[in-house]
C-alpha cells in the first residue's frame, strides 16, 4: 500500500504517513548525526547556528572534536554505555560558542538510530536560550515530588483512583494547563478517564476519540519513544542538512528523536483545538499501548530533560501499577467464582442437580456480568433465567454461536451487535443483542450464555468521525475542524463486554466444567448402568482426573491424566492410587485420613520415564447412603507454571535487593520505586496464580523496575537540573 512521505499525507492516507522520516526538527533544539567510528558530523539541522552558535555547513564532514573537544569526549564516553540501557542516554554539558558572547549551556540525548551512527540532540538551557525558557524543578524538590508521587500511585486501589492521581500529580509537576489520561478500548478508540485542568477551561472528561485520531504508525512510535514534547504548534521546522544520510542515501529514521517534527495533519488538529504546546507519555502494558498521558498548554512550553525523565519514570511506575491492579481484579474474580463453585457443589450433593442451582438465583449469575438474561444449553435441555428470547429463538442462537470458527476454544465468545453479525437473528435484539458465551464441552454443543438487551448507547465524541471532509480546504486537512461535542446514538448494539467480564465468564465456565466432571465421576461410582455415558464425559475433560475405589485402587484415569504424565497409556485399573506418586506413604495416609472431607495439597507425580512432575491435588471423597465411602475423585493440575512464577518472583526480589545495595541509604525515590515493584509482584503473583502468564509478567515487571531505576539514575546524574 502507498505510504505517503512526511508532510504529503491527507485524510485519506494519513494512517500510513511516514512520520518517523520527518527530515526536520523543532527549532528549540539542534540535531547532529555522527559517524560512530570517528564522530564525524554527517547531518546537522539547519538551526545549529541559533542553538550551538555554529552554522550547519561548518559542521558537516568535520569531526565533532574539531568543533568542541569537550563535547566530543562526552559523546564518546556516553556512547559506550548505550548498549547497557534501554533508554536514550541523557547528557548535560557546556559548549563554547563559535559566535555570541560566551559558552552555551546545553543538554540533550544520545541514541543509535536504525541504520547506524549516533544521533545527538541538543537544547540550549541557559538564559541566552530562545523563549520560552525551559521548565525546571530544583533537584531536591524534584526528588521529593517523585517519592511522593510513586508512593501515591502505589497506594491506589483501583484504576480510577490511580488515573485521577496521575493527572493531578503530572499537572502539578509540569504546569500544563490541562493533563488528561486516555484509555484505549479493544478497537483502539480512546476515552478521557481522568483530567486535571485550569478551572477556566471546559472539561473534556468522558469524551471519546475515534481510533483514527492516532494513526497506527504513531501508536508504534509511542511504544518506542515514551515521552514526546511539542513546544510550539506554530514552529517553523528546521530541516536536516543534507536531506538524506550521506552514508546510505536513505532518510534518517527519527523514531527515537525527541526533537522530531510532527505531522502537519497533527499540528493542524491541535491548531483547530486552540492548543499550542503538548506533552504525551505512553502507558504500556504487556507490550501494548494501554493508554496515554496527554497534556495541553495554550502557550509555548518547554521543559528540562530532567523533568521529561521524571514524567517518563512516573508513566513507567503507573503502568506497573495498572498491571498490578488489573491482575488483582482477576484474583477477585477467581474468589467470586470459587464461591459460586462451592455453592453448586453443595447443591449437587443435596439435590443431585447443579443446573437448577446455577439458575435459581438470577442475581448471582447475572449481576456480576451486568447481563439481563442467561441460558444454559446442556444436552437437549434449555434452562433460562432473566429476560430471554423464546426457546426456538434460543436454539437458533445456539446453532449460530456453535458454528462460529474457533468459538469458545481460546476463550469466551463475545458479540455486542448480534443483528449486525447475523441479520437472521436481528429480531432477538430486544432481549439478546449482546451475547457472551462459554463452551462447557468439547464433544457436544453445551454452552452457558449471558445476554444483554439492545440499548440506546450515547457516546460523547470530540468531533464527528463521519463528517464529510473537503480535501480542497486546507483547514480540513486535520481529523476534523469543529471540536464541539456531539452525541452519536448507536442503534442495534448492546453495551460491549469488557475484558474483565470476559475473564469472569471464562472463569465461571471453567468452574462449571470442573463441577460437571465431578458430578459425572460421582454418577460413575453409584450408577453402573450409566458408566459408558459418564465415562465419555469425564474422558472429554481437559483436567487430569483419577477415580479410585474406597480401597484406594484405581478405577479410571482420563486421557488428560495420560497427557499430563507423558504416558503412552493409562495405568491399569486396580493399580494402587498411591503408587502413582513419589511418596506413596503420604498419599495413602491422606486416603485413610480423609474419609468424609475433601483434601487439597501438592503431590509429586512419577512419570513413566522416571521424571517427577509437581501437581496440585484435589481429593474428593464420595459417600453413598448412610455415609458409606464409595471411593475418591482426584483432580490434578500441573504446578510447573506456578514454580516458574515463584522462581521469577524470587529472581525479581533478588534483583531489587542487589539494586538497592548500591543506592545511598534513605533515598526515598528508589525506595518508593522498589516498594512499588514489590507490591506489584505480590499482586501479579496472586492475580495470575499458577498460569503460564505470571512468569512473563514478573519478568516484565523486573525489566520495568530496572528501567525506572535507570531513569532515576539519569535524573541523579543530571543533579535534577544539569
Amino acid at each position: 500500500m502507498d505510504s505517503p512521505a512526511f508532510g504529503q499525507a491527507d485524510l485519506s492516507n494519513c494512517e500510513r504517513e511516514l512520520i518517523h522520516l520527518a527530515g526536520s526538527v523543532q527549532p528549540h533544539g539542534a540535531l547532529l548525526l555522527l559517524r560512530e567510528a570517528d564522530l564525524v558530523v554527517l547531518q546537522a539541522s539547519s538551526n545549529c547556528d541559533a542553538v550551538l552558535g555554529v552554522p550547519a555547513a561548518s559542521l558537516l564532514e568535520r569531526p565533532l572534536s574539531a568543533v568542541d573537544a569537550d563535547l566530543a569526549r562526552e559523546v564518546a564516553m556516553r556512547a559506550g554505555a548505550l548498549a547497557a540501557t534501554p533508554l536514550p542516554l541523557l547528557v548535560s554539558l557546556k559548549v563554547p560558542a563559535a559566535t555570541g558572547p560566551g559558552p552555551r549551556r546545553l543538554e540533550g540525548a544520545l541514541h543509535r538510530p536504525p541504520g547506524g551512527g549516533l544521533v545527538l540532540e541538543l537544547e540550549q538551557v541557559d538564559e541566552a536560550a530562545a523563549p520560552p525558557p525551559p521548565l525546571d524543578v530544583p533537584p531536591q524538590r524534584l526528588r521529593e515530588r517523585l517519592a511522593q508521587a510513586v508512593q501515591r500511585f502505589s497506594e491506589a486501589a483501583s484504576v480510577g483512583a490511580l488515573v485521577d492521581a496521575m493527572a493531578q500529580v503530572l499537572r502539578d509537576l509540569t504546569g500544563y494547563d490541562r493533563v488528561m489520561i486516555y484509555r484505549f478500548d479493544p478497537d483502539g478508540h480512546g476515552k478521557i478517564i481522568a483530567e486535571a485542568r485550569d478551572p477556566r477551561l471546559d472539561s473534556l472528561l468522558g469524551h471519546h476519540y475515534p481510533a483514527s485520531d492516532i494513526p497506527q504508525r504513531a501508536r508504534q512510535l509511542y511504544l518506542l519513544n515514551r515521552v514526546r514534547v511539542l513546544v510550539d504548534v506554530h514552529y517553523a521546522p528546521a530541516p536536516l542538512v543534507p536531506a538524506l544520510r550521506p552514508d546510505s542515501g536513505e532518510p534518517l529514521d527519527m523514531s527515537l528523536c525527541h526533537l522530531r517534527s510532527m505531522s502537519p495533519l497533527h499540528l493542524q488538529y491541535l491548531k483547530n483545538m486552540g492548543v499550542t504546546g503538548t506533552l504525551v507519555a505512553s502507558l504500556v502494558r504487556d507490550g501494548r499501548l494501554w493508554g496515554l498521558i496527554a497534556a495541553h498548554h495554550y502557550s509555548p512550553r518547554r521543559m528540562r530533560f530532567a523533568v521529561r525523565a521524571a514524567v517518563d519514570l512516573l508513566a513507567e511506575v503507573a503502568s506497573t501499577r495498572i498491571a498490578a491492579i488489573e491482575n488483582y481484579a482477576h484474583a477477585q474474580v477467581a474468589l467470586m467464582v470459587r464461591r459460586l463453585e462451592q455453592r453448586l457443589i453443595e447443591a449437587t450433593s443435596v439435590e443431585g442437580d447443579w443446573r437448577q442451582a446455577l439458575l435459581r438465583n438470577p442475581r448471582t449469575l447475572l449481576q456480576p456480568l451486568e447481563a439481563s438474561g442467561a441460558v444454559l444449553f446442556h444436552g437437549d435441555e434449555v434452562l433460562t433465567t432473566g429476560e430471554v428470547p423464546s426457546t426456538p429463538e434460543l436454539r437458533a442462537l445456539l446453532r449460530w454461536v456453535d458454528a462460529q470458527p474457533g468459538a469458545g476454544v481460546d476463550g469466551p465468545f463475545a458479540c455486542a451487535a448480534l443483528g449486525k453479525a447475523e441479520p437472521a437473528l436481528a429480531a432477538l435484539a430486544p432481549t439478546a443483542c449482546g451475547v457472551l458465551a462459554v463452551r462447557l464441552s468439547t464433544s457436544r454443543p453445551d454452552w452457558l450464555m449471558w445476554l444483554r438487551k439492545e440499548q440506546l448507547q450515547t457516546v460523547t465524541w470530540a468531533g464527528d468521525p463521519a463528517k464529510a471532509v473537503d480535501m480542497n480546504d486546507p483547514l480540513q486537512l486535520s481529523p476534523r475542524r469543529s471540536f464541539e461535542a456531539w452525541s452519536e446514538i448507536v442503534r442495534g448494539t448492546a453495551l460491549p463486554w469488557s475484558q474483565a467480564e470476559r475473564v469472569m465468564a471464562g472463569a465461571i465456565g471453567s468452574a462449571l466444567v470442573d463441577i460437571i466432571v465431578q458430578v459425572h465421576a460421582v454418577r460413575m461410582l453409584i450408577a453402573e448402568h450409566q458408566l459408558a455415558e459418564i465415562r465419555a464425559a469425564v474422558a472429554a475433560s481437559l483436567e487430569a482426573v483419577l477415580v479410585a475405589g474406597a480401597d484406594g485402587a484405581l478405577l479410571f484415569a482420563n486421557p488428560a491424566f495420560v497427557t499430563l504424565c507423558g504416558a503412552g497409556a493409562a495405568p491399569a485399573p486396580g493399580t494402587p492410587l498411591a503408587t502413582l506418586f513419589e511418596q506413596p506413604q503420604e498419599v495413602q495416609r491422606v486416603l485413610q485420613a480423609t474419609p468424609l472431607s475433601a483434601w487439597r495439597g501438592e503431590w509429586a507425580l512419577v512419570a513413566p520415564d522416571g521424571s517427577v512432575l509437581p501437581v496440585a491435588a484435589h481429593l474428593e471423597p464420595v459417600s453413598g447412603r448412610g455415609g458409606l465411602l464409595l471411593g475418591f475423585i482426584v483432580t490434578l493440575a500441573d504446578l510447573r507454571d506456578s514454580r516458574r512464577t515463584a522462581a521469577a518472583r524470587r529472581h525479581l526480589e533478588a534483583t531489587l535487593l542487589a539494586a538497592g545495595a548500591g543506592v545511598p541509604a534513605g533515598d526515598a525515590v528508589v525506595g518508593a520505586i522498589f516498594t512499588n515493584a514489590s507490591l506489584a509482584a505480590m499482586d501479579i503473583a496472586d492475580g495470575a496464580g499458577g498460569t503460564a502468564a505470571a512468569a512473563p509478567l514478573l519478568q516484565e515487571l523486573e525489566t520495568s523496575a530496572q528501567r525506572a531505576a535507570a531513569l532515576y539514575a539519569q535524573i541523579r546524574n543530571f543533579g535534577g537540573g544539569g
